[in-house]
């Protein structure tokens, strides 16, 4: 996405900053003034997930939201940090910039992956995980090497970005790929959407994340997570069975799984009224933290 071009009429712009924080050129939404809660967004995502969400838990926390390396405005200094382990490291950098102490970390599908990797990274310093429709387990055989493949060969074709965004411009496309989620979205999101998939740096990102991804250290990581977690379902998810968070949260000391009705996978913009009040509802009286000021380099 063009900073320039596309910034101007962005959600929530006005908590938009862009952070020079190596290796990347970041963009982050910050709202709010209280406890850090820092939300993570899926492949292919950006920060406007979370757009209709922010203002409400910005009245209890200062809420955090990024957009993922090569995703939406923030610009990767490199392609090569975009698997779990180095895209969480990545964000504890950004973190210790912002002078932000986020003791809940709230992730989106794939971003529920980066939230565990977060934690396991830096356990002490997280108190929970919230999970929202979390793509918790990877693919099952042939695909489990297959897919990744696939994306991997796409990623190093010269022109893949251009090319996807052109087929990704037809309506009944966009409308195809929206549904597939069991999200109903309103026409703004759509609109977003139809954005996003039309840029092509938006869509190299995605298929770098794709490439890289790998959820094969996920099940011990989960075994030894001892602090809380809270896997957020919606029930009409068609993208990642709820059935994946049950099956996550049963080895866990504190895994609980949350049913929050008849939504898609897009839950937070299906019903972002809901998932706020859940969220503030889990995380138990948050003490006040220090809020230090956002500096620009990194």
């Amino acid at each position: 996405m063009d900073w320039a071009r596309d910034a101007r009429d962005w959600p929530n712009r006005a908590a938009s900053r862009r952070v020079r924080c190596r290796p990347h050129d970041w963009h982050v939404q910050v709202m709010g003034d209280g406890p850090d809660l820092l939300l993570l967004h899926g492949t292919g995502g950006t920060s406007y997930g979370w757009a209709g969400v922010m203002p409400l838990l910005a009245k209890d926390f200062r809420v955090i939201a990024p957009d993922l390396p090569g995703h939406g405005f923030t610009r990767p200094g490199t392609r090569q940090r975009s698997r779990p382990v180095t895209m969480a490291e990545d964000l504890w950098r950004l973190m210790d910039w912002l002078g932000a102490r986020p003791r809940w970390i709230v992730g989106h599908s794939a971003g529920g992956a980066l939230a565990v990797h977060m934690g396991a990274q830096a356990p002490d310093r997280v108190d929970g995980l919230i999970g929202v429709n979390p793509a918790l387990d990877g693919f099952q055989g042939a695909a489990a090497w297959a897919f990744p493949m696939a994306a991997r060969a796409m990623a190093a074709t010269p022109g893949i970005g251009a090319a996807l965004s052109r087929v990704a411009r037809s309506p009944a496309r966009l409308s195809q790929i929206m549904g597939s989620t069991g999200s109903r979205l309103t026409q703004e999101s759509l609109d977003i959407y139809a954005r996003l998939l039309a840029d092509p740096e938006h869509l190299r990102g995605t298929l770098d994340m794709m490439a890289q991804w790998s959820t094969a250290g996920l099940p011990s990581l989960l075994r030894e997570w001892s602090g809380a977690l809270v896997l957020m379902v919606g029930d009409a998810d068609r993208t990642v069975s709820p059935e994946v968070s049950r099956r996550a949260a049963r080895p866990t000391s504190r895994g609980e799984v949350v049913r929050l009705g008849s939504f898609g996978h897009l839950l937070a913009e299906e019903a972002p009224g809901i998932l706020a009040e859940a969220i503030s509802r889990h995380i138990a009286q948050p003490g006040s933290r220090p809020i230090k000021p956002v500096r620009q380099q990194c």
